[in-house]
């Protein structure tokens, strides 16, 4: 059993004076941030140059790179073209995800990465935004666009300041002082404080004299603290979000390597979120190179994901389950199911409220998906919740739905109304593993708790599900409410590169990777089955895809179910 009590958050009134009270003190820090006396506290004391030069594991990106050469920004499905030397920093974002991305020097390491011509441009831009915002700026200083530009910058100042005059380098090393420091004001509270930590920690490696050292104490000192509330015993984040135990493994990573070249012996709670991350990673790397596209986070490319792995000894079988999530490994099929409630309060603001969805991997190949809904995806905040995953839903209602207007300007966009337990049971033996999960969203709305069971059957390759309504109150006799019927529907989003066909029957499906000739087909007993449009996000933006839908009628006091099974058509891949 997962989760507890509901916290006072979650009702109308805990939810608003929350509200109130927090942005109240946000007005107050912004205030305080923008006025002169704060600002010369910032400056002090003076950066004596660069010691370091901390190095970022992710993977480059050549070809980005040589766009922004040629002056041509591609960020968050936007574009803009400033031209060869142009400006972007005096003309109007396209978008407000291009303004952060552009605004957290996301693109430094990429253009750093093409050679010294890629440095002197960086070089230049990173003045060119000096002299607009480098003062103050509500927007550009904002907690979540800070925290990546003191990481970014941390990592790219020593290559720009090498093509700087020596008063440039200065100004470059004061103006990351000043940030990290400022970043380190706005560690408040337990979301994110580990990132920012670490961000400021890193700033502290590659600044020489008292500046580095201060920074660097301060950081570790908040990313003792924060890093046993950020990673959980067996290594997922707080948030739930793989990618998130991704993003921080990185970042803890780079600095790790910092301090072991400025001669700090890291912290112990950091070696130990290192290896308790590493490990959920490793648990959460499926068979394509990729993360689940699970919780608010995007499933990333494999070569994205190795670059956490690179240091990696040898392997050691994997658990079965981690962080709420259950594995499940047969010949072709590879399965990972959400069997934990999505996170509360602030650690909610990316979590999604798609109860035992499932995602299935086919020979390598993703098949079964969800939305892969992220913070970067052009795409509305209804994909959190579970129509937007491969699961059931009871009457076509939500089972928790992000904050929205005020509330969620403030708070960010929490989730609220989600279900707060999940049970899960897992039983093997020769050939054949069997989970069954339930979870009781709906039952004070409709009286009903969904359950999903499946069975991997090793020796066919199949596997064998159904999802069913039952009563949550057995043997209580309802009267006319009982008996009443609830629409249900049971989705399964396939991946872009997946193909689904309906046969004559109306009920079975043939799925098909790409131009394959064979395929796999997703038999089911549902009263009406479809194959409809759905969405996949990848980098962010939206790519046409499919979903099959089975519909059926619960009714309340018996309940109902839909069965279905995954079995090849013929052998898939073929053989070459």
């Amino acid at each position: 059993m997962a989760g507890g009590p509901p916290a006072i958050f979650d009702t109308p009134g805990g939810a608003w004076a929350l509200t109130l009270a927090e942005g109240g003190r946000r007005a107050l820090r912004r205030e305080w941030a923008g006025t002169g006396l704060h600002r010369w506290l910032l400056s002090r004391p003076k950066a004596e140059g660069l010691a370091g030069e901390p190095k970022d594991p992710r993977p480059a990106d050549l070809a980005a790179g040589r766009r922004l050469l040629a002056g041509r920004f591609e960020f968050g499905g936007a574009s803009l073209e400033a031209g060869v030397g142009g400006d972007p920093w005096d003309r109007p974002s396209p978008s407000r995800r291009f303004a952060a991305a552009l605004h957290r020097f996301d693109w430094s390491r990429d253009l750093i990465a093409v050679g010294d011509d890629g440095a002197a441009e960086a070089l230049r831009l990173t003045l060119d935004w000096r002299r607009l915002f480098g003062r103050w700026n509500g927007f550009a200083w904002s907690p979540e666009v800070l925290e990546r530009r003191v990481f970014n910058l941390a990592c790219a100042a020593k290559a720009v300041s090498a093509k700087a005059s020596d008063a440039e380098a200065g100004l470059i090393a004061q103006d990351l002082a000043r940030q990290a420091r400022h970043l380190v004001t706005l560690i408040d509270g337990p979301v994110r404080a580990a990132e920012r930590a670490c961000a400021a920690a890193l700033a502290g490696g590659a600044l020489a004299g008292d500046a580095g050292e201060d920074l660097i104490a301060k950081g570790l000192a908040r990313l003792r603290r924060a890093l046993p509330v950020t990673v959980q015993p067996d290594g997922g984040h707080a948030s739930r979000c793989p990618r998130a135990a991704l993003e921080l493994l990185l970042d803890l990573q780079a600095l790790d390597e910092a301090l072991v070249h400025r001669g700090i012996a890291p912290p112990d709670e950091m070696l130990r979120a290192i290896d308790r991350l590493a490990g959920a990673v490793r648990f959460f790397t499926l068979a394509d190179g990729g993360l689940p596209d699970l919780q608010g986070g995007e499933g990333g490319t494999a070569a994205y994901v190795a670059a956490a792995r690179a240091s990696e000894g040898a392997s050691a079988k994997l658990p079965t389950a981690r962080n709420g999530y259950q594995r499940l490994e047969g010949r072709s099929l590879q399965v990972i199911a959400d069997a934990a409630p999505p996170a509360r309060g602030p650690w909610s603001v990316t979590a999604c409220a798609q109860p035992l969805a499932m995602e299935l991997l086919i020979g390598g190949r993703r098949v079964i998906v969800a939305s892969a809904w992220s913070p970067d995806a052009v795409g509305p905040q209804a994909l959190r919740m579970a129509d937007a995953g491969s699961t059931a839903t009871l009457g076509d209602q939500a089972c928790g739905e992000p904050l929205g207007g005020f509330r969620a300007g403030v708070l960010g966009p929490r989730l609220v109304g989600a279900y707060d337990a999940v049970d899960a049971r897992r039983q093997e033996a020769d050939g054949a593993v069997w989970l069954e999960l339930a979870h009781d969203g709906w039952a004070k709305r409709f009286g009903l708790r969904h359950e999903r069971r499946l069975y991997l059957d090793l020796a066919a390759d199949e596997l064998r599900g159904e999802d069913r309504f039952l009563p949550a109150r057995p043997g209580v006799d309802l009267g006319e409410a009982g008996r009443r019927f609830v629409p249900f529907t049971v989705r399964f989003h396939l991946h872009p590169e997946v193909k689904a066909s309906l046969a004559r029957d109306g009920k079975s499906v043939l799925l098909q990777a790409g131009d394959q000739e064979h395929g796999w087909w997703l038999r089911n007993d549902a009263n009406d089955a479809s194959v409809e449009p759905s969405v996949f996000f990848q980098d962010g933006q939206p790519r046409r895809a499919q979903q099959i839908v089975l519909r059926g009628q619960a009714r309340v006091e018996t309940g109902a179910r839909i069965r279905w099974k995954l079995a090849a058509a013929d052998i898939w891949p073929p053989p070459q």
